[in-house]
């Protein structure tokens, strides 16, 4: 609602109160403009102004949260990028900490990561130190893992649907269909020395996704629901990734954005100039 001016306010005042009541008119006391009205100035707060005790000591307990923020957790060689099938290089870079983390919760094989795209928050991280910040930024949620129990036909068809989230663990053939969209065609799990393994639709084998997707219960991954057994691994996405970047780095391992054969397209690209959606 638009504020009535106070002139306008005043000149009202005046025609009402200048009424005749019972056949007399009301003397009224023109309207004067408020003295000294407030001013506004910009004032500059830098080092100059003193810190306040009392205000230092309310902050406090999180100064030094801000400030662990600003740490450098590692080293990017080559910087991850969120474009491509799988989240690019950023899904691949964050579905490999999941199942490594996973793995070492657990201190068993995990054949499988797999995370909704849409969880990438950042899309792109540049080459160089990498800080806690930039993985806050990345991974804002409070989404944690769980391991999940899945039989090897329940596993074909998380990755149908890993052909346009971000997967760990796989090397899913794929083409683009005629809405320029990536299409399943066929999927291997790759053990750690890189070589392919057929997939038995009656072994039970291991994984590790999101909470927030297994609580869904709808869509692509309702088929989480069907799992033979669930544990939580009490870690939240994001505090496994920094995990994976500080063992990394500990162990003298780089960590490097480059994109890997995990997704390996058949036939001819998408029609369209923009990427697929």
């Amino acid at each position: 609602m638009t504020a009535i001016p106070r002139s306008v306010l005043c000149l009202l005042a005046v025609l009402i109160l200048a009424i005749p009541v019972f056949g007399q008119a009301t003397a009224i006391q023109p309207c004067t403009p408020t003295p000294n009205p407030p001013r506004a100035r910009l004032l500059t707060v830098d080092e100059s102004v003193p810190a306040d005790p009392d205000v230092e000591k309310i902050i406090a307990p999180y100064s030094e949260k801000v400030r662990e923020l600003s740490k450098v957790i590692g080293r990017l060689e080559g910087g991850l990028s969120k474009t491509g099938v799988g989240a690019g290089t950023l899904g691949n870079f964050v579905s490999d900490g999941m199942r490594a983390q996973a793995k070492a919760k657990l201190g068993k094989p995990v054949v499988l990561a797999i995370m909704n795209s849409g969880g990438l928050r950042k899309n792109n991280i540049a080459a160089g130190d990498l800080r806690a910040s930039d993985i806050f930024e990345l991974l804002p949620f409070e989404n944690a893992l769980v391991a999940l129990d899945v039989t090897g036909e329940q596993l074909l068809k998380l990755l149908e649907v890993a052909t346009k989230d971000a997967e760990s663990g796989a090397r899913i053939h794929f083409k683009y269909n005629d809405r320029d969209r990536p299409e399943f065609i066929s999927g291997k799990l790759v053990d750690e020395n890189g070589n392919e393994q057929e997939i038995d639709p009656n072994k039970l084998y291991t994984i590790v996704t999101l909470d927030y997707l297994l609580r869904l219960n709808s869509g692509p991954y309702a088929i989480l629901q069907e799992a033979k057994q669930s544990t939580p691994l009490n870690i939240t996405l994001r505090d496994a990734v920094m995990n994976y970047v500080k063992s990394e780095t500990a162990a003298g391992r780089a960590l490097r954005g480059a994109v890997d054969n995990r997704f390996v397209q058949v036939g001819p690209g998408p029609k369209s100039t923009e990427p697929p959606r």
